[in-house]
């Protein structure tokens, strides 16, 4: 019971951390003109930032020190960054819109990196 807590979480600070990385995503693409796998990868980078903060304190209620488990969020982070950043890419090329690719991507990333997180980030 304490996993599927801890998973609820997890999506919970997902939820914001995401939010963060399709407002970035959006304004890239639609106003900055970028190309959408790289769009992507600037916003999972900003979400991750927010996404740390809050699995330490509230998904995983982490008391060591953040020397240890920022670099592994920070790794597991750009795992994600970059198996999305395919995702969407490949996505596109396929003939997706870039949300829908992006849709997908995130789903595959929070399972992910939950398991990561879980296990070696903040274990």
């Amino acid at each position: 019971m304490h996993s599927l807590l801890q998973l609820a979480r997890y999506a919970a600070v997902g939820a914001a951390a995401t939010a963060l990385h399709y407002l970035l995503l959006v304004l890239c693409v639609e106003v900055g003109g970028w190309q959408p796998w790289w769009a992507s990868g600037f916003g999972a980078a900003a979400g991750a930032q927010l996404a740390y903060l809050g699995n330490r304190r509230f998904t995983f209620a982490h008391r060591g020190a953040p020397s240890a488990s920022w670099p592994r969020f920070q790794a597991t982070a750009l795992l994600g960054a970059v198996v999305g950043m395919g995702v969407v890419a490949v996505g596109v090329w396929l003939g997706l819109h870039y949300l829908a690719a992006q849709a997908i991507a995130t789903i595959l990333m929070l399972l992910l990196t939950f398991a990561l997180n879980r296990g070696w980030t903040f274990g």
